[in-house]
């Protein structure tokens, strides 16, 4: 259903009996429309309901979009003010996002990830590798994970995103659980994305990455692993997003906010973290 409301025009003259209902009925020459002290004939495009309220206003509705009467008797003359839906707005699909940790994982890239998706809209599930769900990060901060990694394998994930850290990575590296998750999601073309020294440790060792458009921390070690690396922030090529290290981890976080939803929603979460997009 589309309503659209309409208003007099200012200075055409209002027919009597103003508290009254107009209607109109179809006829082969237009809608017949009938009021206090008045009738006359309007285009066929012009609706088939007219009601004149109290506040001056027309309401007109139509099982689909009316066209805008071409021509208006005179005392008639309105002016169109809004077309809109009454029908209401469609959801949005859920974004489902994986962030696994383990002992030693590094916490700023944890934190920026999942905090960064959150804001987007995005639901977030900080999975362990580890037997339990507490585990010590790379610099001391305890975290509780959400889950198992074990408990995520038969879901779907539209993106699955790995903080760096070692030998946090190695962890993530020797995961067999995750392993799987990883290389289903890479055969679905689904985001697959890592940060730090997970690109090199993870990616590189499992066979995922791309032939270039790849960067990683800017360890040498690291980076003979990597093919095509590049010297920047945060990069994407197809669906496999990375990223150097904890000061890039906002922007790495970003652009996977910029694949999952759009690069307009990066840049308002960015302002409104008073960073820049990479």
């Amino acid at each position: 259903m589309v309503q659209c409301t309409l208003r007099f025009t200012r200075g055409h003259r209002i027919p009597k009996g103003l508290h009254g209902r107009y209607r109109l009925a179809c006829r082969s020459d237009g809608w017949r429309y009938s009021c206090t002290g008045c009738s006359g004939t309007l285009p066929s495009a012009a609706g088939p309901v007219l009601v004149l309220t109290p506040a001056l206003a027309f309401s007109w509705a139509r099982a689909s979009t009316p066209a805008r009467p071409s021509s208006i008797p005179r005392h008639f003359k309105a002016q169109a003010l809004r077309t809109q839906s009454t029908a209401p707005p469609k959801a949005m699909a859920e974004i489902n996002v994986l962030v696994p940790i383990a002992e030693n994982s590094e916490e700023i890239e944890t934190a920026c990830i999942q905090d960064t998706l959150v804001r987007a809209g995005a639901k977030v599930t900080v999975a362990s590798v580890m037997p339990d769900l507490q585990v010590k990060m790379s610099r001391g901060l305890k975290v509780v994970a959400d889950c198992s990694i074990k408990d995520c394998v038969d879901k779907e994930w539209d993106a699955i995103a790995l903080p760096g850290g070692m030998p946090g990575a190695e962890h993530l590296r020797d995961c067999e659980e995750l392993t799987k998750l990883l290389k289903t999601q890479c055969a679905k073309g689904k985001v697959t994305a890592a940060v730090c020294a997970s690109p090199a440790v993870v990616f590189a060792t499992h066979g995922l990455l791309p032939p270039s458009g790849v960067t990683c921390y800017p360890n040498p070690k690291f980076k003979d692993m990597v093919p095509g690396w590049e010297d920047t922030k945060a990069v994407t090529e197809g669906y496999i997003i990375t990223s150097q290290g904890p000061g890039t981890s906002l922007q790495f976080a970003l652009k996977i906010v910029e694949k999952l939803f759009s690069a307009e929603k990066a840049e308002e979460i960015a302002k409104a973290m008073l960073t820049t997009v990479a």
